[in-house]
């Protein structure tokens, strides 16, 4: 008997799945399951992934949603600019 489930569709059609299916060689992405994942806040974990090392601005372990705090990120100065052009915008409508 072959290995595999056997699923029923609408109409009475019959499928079998198998889980003897081999990935292609050579098409996949090297993975990494000693992947460096490291937040601007100073949390590091080790992660499975494609990427030898991943950096980023916030995690779960400082994401306001999950402690609760207001944070504010400044990118790049982003909130200065988007502040300065509220300003403008303020005076240009009460002119």
């Amino acid at each position: 008997m072959k290995k595999g489930l056997l699923f029923l569709f609408p109409f009475g059609k019959i499928v079998r799945l198998s889980f003897a299916r081999k990935m292609k060689k050579e098409i996949h992405p090297q993975y990494f399951s000693d992947t460096a994942f490291k937040c601007a806040c100073g949390h590091t974990q080790t992660v499975c992934s494609t990427v030898k090392s991943i950096d980023t601005e916030i995690c779960a372990k400082c994401h306001p949603f999950f402690t609760g705090k207001q944070k504010l990120v400044d990118t790049a100065g982003r909130v200065e600019r988007f502040r300065k052009r509220a300003e403008k915008a303020a005076v240009k409508s009460k002119a």
